[in-house]
């Protein structure tokens, strides 16, 4: 992906660093956890959007564990920083075009907060394991930079645009959340709770396609680079439901799927990176 730093974002809230663990895993009367136990969890908290790890916090409760300040860490993450917040501002721009064009509604910024180990949000406190999510209570995308190693190492999603596809799906939430479809979506689920993980995996997938909108704004403007789709196909197939599922439990259980199966994600990415068109991720009416 072919893109210039102009430093950091205005929207960007950087809590890295910021007191906000609430355990410490194999520390004080906490279980102790293995390397493969950490990963396991972790994937659960990615598939069910539930921190697991609260599960072995202990019987006398969490453990703080304060973040503290790493410097060195810091100076090798900050050509990522610069690169979300390209990102950022990139994908907010082309919303403040496209929202009032096709909708009439106008759109105002969202603010990414960087966070690690653990952040607390108007949606609550969570921890790394949870995966980049958005508040629609406070309009913020939080990101443990961290999550793109994991993205690449872990499940083999590597590449810029891969990256770029993650936050490009959270500020679709925010779209949602300004369009009001998020909060019609939470009073259906309410009133049919029966309903409730086919209307989170419409949702996600609806954010998936308005992920792929902003990347076809990047074709037209000749910023992407050969193999940058396909790294975000990859990277929608990485976290689809049932490959998480199979990479933690060995099956796939698609009544319990909250963000669409691997071929779902790509399939609505692509629906928005070929229209270019909100209107076509309608995803409620198919």
């Amino acid at each position: 992906m072919r893109w210039t730093s102009s430093g950091r974002s205005q929207n960007l809230e950087d809590q890295r660093g910021v007191s906000g663990g609430r355990f410490g895993i194999g520390g004080g009367g906490g279980m102790r956890l293995g390397l493969g136990g950490i990963v396991i969890l972790f994937i659960l908290s990615l598939v069910f959007k539930h921190d697991f790890f609260q599960l072995v916090s202990g019987p006398a409760g969490p453990i703080s564990s304060a973040s503290q300040p790493d410097p060195a860490r810091d100076a090798r993450e900050e050509p990522l920083v610069r690169f979300v917040s390209f990102v950022l501002d990139d994908n907010q721009n082309t919303w403040k075009q496209l929202l009032p064009s096709s909708t009439g509604v106008p759109y105002h910024d969202a603010k990414l907060v960087l966070f690690r180990d653990g952040v607390s949000s108007a949606c609550g406190f969570a921890e790394s394991a949870t995966g980049p999510f958005y508040c629609p209570r406070d309009q913020k995308v939080y990101i443990d930079l961290g999550f793109y190693d994991e993205l690449r190492n872990r499940f083999g999603a590597s590449g810029d645009f891969a990256q770029a596809y993650v936050l490009a799906h959270e500020i679709g939430h925010h779209v949602q959340n300004l369009l009001g479809i998020d909060r019609q979506v939470r009073q259906a689920q309410r009133t049919s709770p029966d309903a409730k993980n086919e209307l989170s995996v419409l949702l996600e997938l609806q954010a998936d396609c308005l992920a792929g909108v902003w990347g076809h704004s990047t074709q037209d403007r000749n910023i992407l680079e050969p193999g940058d789709v396909e790294k975000a196909l990859n990277a929608a197939a990485a976290i689809g439901d049932d490959r998480l599922q199979r990479m933690a439990t060995g099956h796939v259980s698609p009544e319990s799927f909250t963000h669409g199966s691997s071929q779902q994600r790509q399939e609505w990415f692509q629906r928005g990176f070929t229209s270019g068109n909100p209107d076509a991720c309608n995803t409620f009416s198919h």
